[in-house]
């Protein structure tokens, strides 16, 4: 409020030096006397272009055109304040007293622009038009009252060169009055900001402490259109400083985005749809922090506690947060059903661009706690969850969340840095998966509960680019569930497709296998299956960005009770996964039966070359007395008997010889 002080002061001496002048010395004089007195006080020069007229009975006053105050020397935007009309009203009868009645002020056509340069100077400031001396501002003096002071058609330009932020309040219509000095003080207006007009009414109960820069009670309500904005509490100019109740109604969002310039944001049902209210204990610390306390927010029909902390000197604004809340409805979060007669890959996945620039506007801790949220066709039951965001990368840790039957855990990330990805890591258990399927690809024809583990990572600026994107892997085990829309059982029975479609299913105790994911392609090649009367295998592709399938499975049905035999057709299943086709491959059924009579045959024909052999034997050691050894063949055990024989034989000869 220093800069207040010091251009108020020099208000007051000009208006003080005119007045005491005014029967004694002419208009010009006059205002020459005046620009000196005043570019003394505050070191900017006053240029009075126009006419200076002053009035004596029944009040001293003074009227002045086309007045200009000098700007920073390193400023560029021109003068720091021009006027077309300044006038000035004092009631003669307090002069004698020593008080000042200021019984009008009106200042008409003012442009004032406030500046920040990069280094932090503010034009505004006394202290530098001074030279930076460090001299203290001039105080207020002599205590002073104001009947009413007006402001019309006026302009304020507040440009910050380190942020480029440049905001323009124009058609400025404002009023006040200061009864008592070291009293209240009200203050009210209207303003244009972009294409709306803005309300104010303030009040404030000491207007010397004000000027003083010390802490004041008052009451400020703001309103642009329907919304409005009230604080009553205690406020302070140095250091700036507030605590008090907060109110804040965002029932006109197309008045707030005509403020910023922004479009009107289409907001779900229960995500302020209708109703957005926020109320409590606010509290500016003198060191720049921002505090929430019993904050209570309205969206729609939910309500939420907060408590908030928010701080400013990093490179973005830091917001730690606790949300509770009972039971959550977010109905405006259903997945819109796709027209009449069309299917869900005809539109394919959304293709509109994600914004994800919020993220890079503050850095964030958030804990959100919840009995329950109902998000649209999906319902969490007790979710506790935790968001961090740091430089555009958003990581919400799943610390307890109920969802379709089971829970969830793990981390989901969405990274705006340059660009937009999205990862997570999870585990789900106990989850039922036909609500699961269907919410998240409109899949519903799998019946079951099990477990589900998925580690995914997806690039894109949409739905449609994320999903064909991804990469990943994962497992899945069921445990008792059916499919739905075709019997594997009764198809390999009569080989009929016909017993694929509306009103058929397979019955399983398990189901399970493992995953990868590549380039928006999921592979899978060691599916099992196992069922009353049926076992199967598969394996193939999902294509996940295109919404497609092309995978086999080889169910085997009617076995022996050893496992052997039964009927095995491989079945291929390909097409939109919203509407498959399911077709038998017989060449494959005829080509495993012909590899099935070959094996049988090569069989056959073993074993009557075994038969065989085993009779030769037998003959052999029967008529010949020739017997296997182990590790022999019967070639070699008869050529072995043979060479036997021959010693036999040669040994009676010779025995015979020698006249044995």
């Amino acid at each position: 409020m220093r800069w207040i002080v010091g251009l108020g002061s020099a208000v007051v001496v000009v208006v003080a030096l005119v007045l005491g002048l005014v029967a004694l010395v002419p208009s010009e004089r006059i205002a020459g006397l005046a620009a000196a007195e005043f570019s003394r006080t505050t070191g900017r020069a006053l240029v009075i272009g126009g006419s200076v007229r002053a009035s004596v009975w029944p009040t001293l006053g003074v009227k002045m055109e086309n007045v200009t105050v000098a700007n920073a020397a390193w400023s560029a935007e021109g003068p720091m304040l021009t006027a077309e009309r300044l006038a000035i009203g004092v009631d003669l009868s307090t002069l004698f007293g020593g008080k000042v009645h200021v019984t009008g002020i009106e200042a008409q056509g003012v442009t004032l622009i406030l500046e920040r340069a990069e280094d932090g100077v503010a034009n505004w400031s006394v202290d530098q038009a001074l030279g930076g001396t460090g001299a203290a501002a001039p105080s207020p003096g002599t205590p002073f009252t104001l009947d009413h002071a007006r402001l019309a058609d006026a302009r304020i330009i507040y440009i910050d060169h380190a942020t480029g932020q440049r905001t323009d309040l124009a058609g400025i219509d404002a009023e006040m009055s200061v009864p008592v000095f070291d009293g209240a003080v009200t203050l009210g207006g209207t303003a244009m900001l972009g294409d709306q007009q803005v309300k104010l009414a303030a009040s404030a109960d000491n207007f010397a402490a004000i000027l003083a820069g010390n802490v004041v009670n008052a009451d400020v309500a703001l309103t642009a259109g329907a919304s409005a904005l009230g604080f009553k509490g205690r406020v302070g100019a140095t250091p700036p400083a507030a605590e008090g109740a907060l109110t804040l109604d965002l029932s006109d969002l197309r008045a707030l985005a005509a403020l910023t310039g922004a479009a009107v944001p289409d907001l779900p049902e229960g995500l302020g749809h209708t109703t957005r209210m926020l109320s409590g204990k606010i509290t500016l610390a003198p060191a720049g922090s921002l505090h929430l306390r019993d904050g209570a927010l309205g969206l729609d029909g939910n309500r939420f506690t907060i408590a908030a902390d928010v701080t400013f000197d990093g490179p973005r604004p830091h917001v730690s947060a606790q949300i509770d809340a009972g039971a959550v409805l977010v109905p405006g979060l259903n997945r819109a059903d796709p027209p009449t007669g069309a299917t869900p890959q005809d539109a394919g996945w959304p293709r509109d661009a994600i914004d994800v620039g919020a993220l890079g506007l503050a850095d964030a801790e958030i804990a959100f706690r919840a009995d329950s949220v109902a998000l649209g066709r999906t319902a969490l039951g007790r979710t506790r969850m935790l968001v961090k965001v740091d430089r555009s990368r958003a990581v919400v840790e799943l610390r307890e969340v109920s969802l379709y039957g089971g829970t969830v855990g793990g981390q989901f990330v969405m990274n705006g840095r340059g660009g937009l990805s999205v990862g997570g890591d999870l585990t789900m258990a106990g989850m039922q998966m036909q609500p699961l399927l269907s919410d998240i690809a409109g899949y519903d024809r799998l019946i079951a509960m099990g477990d589900l583990r998925i580690k995914f990572l997806g690039v894109g600026n949409s739905v449609a680019a994320i999903m064909a994107s991804l990469n990943g892997d994962g497992k899945l085990a069921l445990g008792k569930g059916e499919l739905r829309g075709f019997d594997l059982v009764g198809m390999l029975r009569t080989l009929d497709p016909g017993y694929v479609g509306e009103g058929q299913k397979t019955i399983f105790d398990g189901l399970g296998g493992s995953f990868a994911i590549a380039a928006g392609v999921l592979s899978n090649n060691d599916m099992t299956l196992s069922a009353p009367y049926l076992t199967a295998t598969g394996q193939g592709t999902v294509g996940l960005g295109a919404q497609v399938l092309d995978y086999r499975i080889v169910p085997t049905a009617l076995t022996k009770a050893d496992g052997t035999g039964g009927v095995r057709v491989p079945l291929q299943i390909t097409g939109p996964w919203s509407a498959p086709r399911f077709a038998l491959d017989l060449k494959a059924l005829a080509d495993q039966e012909l590899a099935d009579e070959r094996a049988k045959l090569e069989t056959m024909a073993k074993e009557a070359e075994a038969r065989v052999k085993a009779e030769l034997e037998a003959k052999a050691a029967q008529e010949l007395g020739v017997v296997r050894q182990e590790g022999e063949t019967l070639q070699d055990a008869a050529k072995r008997r043979a060479d036997e024989a021959v010693a036999d034989e040669t040994q009676k000869v010779l025995q015979k010889l020698l006249g044995d």
